[in-house]
């Protein structure tokens, strides 16, 4: 994977489309630091491409989720609990 400035992108974007069809994926960089991925794309298979992305982003955000819980310690409430919870939310009070 190669990595390219934001400077580049705006003085050479020519070159820079060379390269992402040659690399397919590259690191756009500002100040020496990632802020963005360019991938190349066909287009024939572009819809498919960003679907992948779109799961991955999916599975990324799952996963937080779920440290998030387990670092809360809800990751051990039982599914009694659970339904207590959603009783209680559709009465209008909570436990």
């Amino acid at each position: 994977m190669k990595f390219v400035s934001v400077r580049d992108l705006r003085l050479k974007p020519g070159d820079v489309w060379k390269l992402a069809k040659r690399e397919k994926d590259l690191i756009i960089t500002a100040n020496g630091r990632p802020m963005a991925i360019l991938t190349g794309v066909d287009e024939d298979t572009f819809e498919e491409e960003l679907d992948v992305i779109q799961r991955a982003r999916a599975l990324k955000a799952l996963d937080s989720i779920h440290r998030d819980s387990v670092t809360r310690g809800t990751d051990r409430i039982s599914s009694e609990e659970i339904q207590s919870e959603i009783d209680a939310v559709r009465e209008g009070t909570t436990s």
